[in-house]
């Protein structure tokens, strides 16, 4: 009997070690590099957002590994993170040009709609030019895009939002279909940051007058 104890507790040591293993080995590098009190991003999908993932069309874009990949802008606050991501250097300068830069990255829990290079090639280069040249236009048009609170995927739905700039911003959809404003589609959206969940969207967003 005393042997039979003693091959049985053997036994369950093994199991136990090799089940420690197994919790520990893949997920740790995530776990390390993901910010405190968050999870690591999963890989996107253009499939309905599901696991907090990042979903859209245009989440293919974005780079697969470094600082401008979803687990390196998880990492940062979001104006930095959004430096690193190449599909949103057209926003990063119009929010060093509003020297916005420090309310965005200390502020908490926002939710950033953030239009891509594209959308702003929509504007015509007169136009843009005039607006990145008018500091008090420029950091109103850019303050309709933040929202002073976490917005998830199903709070898209229908949602009414206020923004940083004081109106109101309306959003609609489903599943991985998302309307901001009037016109403005979420391309790639559910990106986390260190403090701002983002929605990349296709149009630039204008305030109400």
């Amino acid at each position: 009997m005393y042997r039979n104890r003693i091959v049985a507790g053997v036994l369950a040591a093994t199991a136990l070690a090799t089940g420690t293993a197994a919790c520990s080995g893949d997920d740790k590098g995530d776990a390390a590099a993901a910010p405190a009190g968050s999870s690591a991003p999963a890989a996107p999908t253009s499939e309905a957002p599901t696991g907090g993932q990042p979903f859209g069309p245009a989440c293919s874009a974005v780079p697969a590994s470094g600082k401008g990949s979803f687990q390196g802008m998880s990492a940062d606050p979001v104006a930095t993170a959004a430096s690193n991501n190449p599909v949103l250097s057209t926003l990063v300068s119009a929010v060093k040009e509003a020297g916005l830069v420090d309310t965005l990255n200390s502020s908490k829990n926002l939710t950033v709609f953030a239009p891509t290079n594209d959308a702003f090639k929509k504007i015509p280069k007169e136009t843009l030019d005039k607006v990145m040249s008018d500091k008090k236009t420029l950091t109103s048009i850019l303050t309709y895009h933040v929202v002073g609170q976490q917005v998830s995927p199903s709070g898209l739905g229908t949602g009414d939002f206020k923004t940083l700039n004081g109106a109101m911003l309306k959003t609609s959809g489903s599943g991985d279909s998302y309307t901001v404003g009037k016109d403005a589609n979420v391309v790639c959206g559910n990106v986390q940051t260190a403090n701002a969940t983002v929605y990349i969207i296709d149009s630039v967003l204008m305030p109400p007058k």
